[in-house]
């Protein structure tokens, strides 16, 4: 059964963590091995308070208790449950073996289960455009989880009764049989089927939750996303998990956010990108244009003459919001140079007469080279790589 650690303690169940600490320290004095060197009860009692402060000072612990569960028994175990008995071995090993075995193996009964247990944590995943992520926003996002049983208030019980302990195990969680075995004859012991393991027995239980203390429910929650968030960031929502069973604390709920691929920005940590086609000439005579920022705002950017293929302009503080500080990212304008394909006659002569007057031509580029290469052999180069 759970232990009363506010009896192991002698504070009232409405006691401060002060006043936890002051009975803690009490005992302390009193039991405290390096004073009691060969009492083996006053050890026990020192062992018991400093678990007891350690409980009731751990807020999720104290709410198992003050539902009627032991914190420390969770799973059917207590401190050093999970050992794994013989040589550290975990689950499916000699400690396994011989707890089935002998009863208990190394560490003995296992004892029961406490029926308050904590609740699990539950994912959710939920997608935003570049603009939200942009500017932050409170979305509803929908969740089923298990929630606290209305009806029975998580008891579990319809008449919202205490558990009487069962009589079938005597409120151990387990029964012993004497099986033949290889061995000869062994005692094994198993969890109790009246009781599931937990020592006692709900008598009249909920008709909504099946004696459970919680149930399955959707219900929408309002996540704050905030600016600047990342793609594949997660939100922690604390206690908007699992309610845990026997109407235990609930676990968190965690919203993986992921943004949507958008038709002009990428998105590179706090730094946005894009690509400008520039007509070669634009490229050569300079020119600007404006797009929409991701607030709704309009933004120009010049493009200097002489801009060549594979250049970029940056924008200071154009990118996105940094997350959770100040400032902002940087905008990179990726210039890639139109070459027209298909020229009329007129067009063609204006080029030529360009050509002709600057004297230029192509050549092969060594390595070493310094000089200066020509606009047309910059734009050759650029697209036979």
């Amino acid at each position: 059964m759970a232990r009363d650690y506010y009896g192991i303690l002698g504070v009232d169940k409405n006691a401060t963590d002060q006043e936890i600490k002051k009975a803690y320290r009490k005992m302390a004095r009193k039991y405290h091995p390096d004073l009691n060197p060969d009492d083996e009860t006053a050890a026990e009692k020192f062992r018991d308070a400093a678990l007891a402060q350690e409980v009731l000072l751990d807020p999720q612990k104290r709410q198992i208790v003050d539902m009627g569960g032991d914190p420390m028994e969770q799973g059917g175990g207590g401190a050093g449950a999970g050992a794994g008995g013989f040589g550290g071995f975990g689950g499916g090993g000699l400690g396994d073996i011989f707890a089935e075995f002998f009863g208990g193996g190394a560490g003995g009964s296992r004892g029961p289960k406490s029926r308050v247990q904590p609740g699990n944590d539950a994912l959710l995943r939920t997608r935003i455009t570049l603009e939200e992520a942009y500017t932050g926003l409170k979305k509803k996002v929908t969740v089923d989880t298990a929630v606290l049983c209305d009806t029975c208030s998580g008891t579990g019980s319809e008449s919202k009764s205490k558990p009487v302990t069962c009589d079938n195990c005597n409120g151990m969680g387990e029964i012993q049989e004497m099986q033949r075995s290889f061995l000869g004859n062994v005692m094994t012991t198993r969890p109790c089927p009246k009781c599931q393991g937990f020592g006692e027995v709900i008598t009249d239980p909920c008709n909504h939750c099946a004696g459970d203390g919680r149930v399955k429910k959707r219900r929408d929650i309002t996540v704050n996303i905030p600016a600047g968030i990342n793609d594949g960031m997660r939100i922690r929502m604390a206690s908007q998990g699992e309610v845990g069973h026997g109407g235990g604390p609930a676990g968190d709920l965690y919203v993986e956010v992921h943004t949507e691929e958008h038709p002009v920005f990428q998105r590179n940590a706090d730094d946005l990108n894009l690509t400008v086609r520039v007509p070669m000439i634009d490229a050569a005579l300079g020119t600007n244009f404006t797009i929409d920022q991701l607030n709704g705002e309009e933004l120009t950017i010049d493009i200097e003459p002489g801009t060549q293929p594979g250049e970029s302009i940056k924008v200071d503080g154009a990118g996105m919001p940094r997350l959770r500080t100040d400032g902002f990212g940087n905008l990179f304008a990726h210039v890639d140079v139109v070459v027209p394909k298909d020229l009329d006659r007129k067009t063609r002569e204006s080029l030529e007469k360009i050509r002709n007057s600057r004297d230029e031509g192509a050549r092969v580029r060594t390595t070493g080279d310094g000089q200066e290469e020509s606009f047309f052999s910059r734009i050759r180069d650029k697209f036979r790589r």
